[in-house]
């Protein structure tokens, strides 16, 4: 297959999908007599990339896949385009988010431990139904409370490729202090995130 075409259909793909699309997602696009290499994808991918470098969009890998969103330092104007402001989400909210992201798998009962305060029931709802967490398990205590964990619609959200892009714990007596400082960071990657 000629590199141009491949690039063609690779760049309409990512355009077309509203969601990143994996390299074996992009392979699912040919039949298997014109399928390219995995090793050809990813340089056209690449050449893309450097393309792109001076643009107002940039082709990025998130946990997901691949899929262009616009640069971070435009997000301000690109807010204009849309009236509706991004939904905000409570302290409370966060703390749960972040606790879950550094301390995963964990029950609704150890979140309360460490917060100091009740988790209720909307709030797990509402971070199971955005698919930022999901039951990874049960606890093999009496009850068998169930266990959560982040998903990759988490990591694609906050502009991550994996946990360990989470920027680093600068003191959990933070949290159980009650001091939000330790939020920043994760509200910090959210604002990079939002609009794309």
């Amino acid at each position: 297959m000629k590199s141009l075409l491949l690039r063609q259909i690779i760049e309409g793909a990512l355009l077309a999908s509203p969601t990143p699309l994996a390299i074996k997602d992009l392979e699912q696009l040919f039949s298997d007599s014109e399928r390219p290499h995995k090793d050809q994808i990813l340089a056209t991918i690449e050449d893309i990339q450097l393309d792109c470098r001076d643009r107002g969009y940039e082709l990025v890998a998130v946990a997901s896949g691949f899929r262009f969103q616009i640069r971070e330092q435009l997000a301000g104007w690109m807010h204009r385009l849309w009236e509706e402001k991004p939904k905000r989400y409570s302290n409370a909210m966060l703390e749960t988010l972040a606790l879950i992201a550094y301390r995963q798998p964990l029950t609704r009962g150890d979140i309360e431990l460490v917060r100091g305060v009740a988790v209720s029931s909307d709030m797990v709802r509402t971070l199971l139904e955005r698919e930022w967490i999901k039951i990874v398990g049960h606890r093999d205590v009496p009850g068998k409370p169930a266990l959560y964990a982040t998903t990759k619609q988490f990591l694609n959200y906050f502009n991550l490729s994996d946990l360990e892009q989470l920027p680093e714990l600068t003191g959990v007596t933070t949290i159980e202090g009650g001091d939000h400082s330790t939020l920043g960071s994760l509200e910090s990657a959210r604002h990079r995130a939002i609009e794309r």
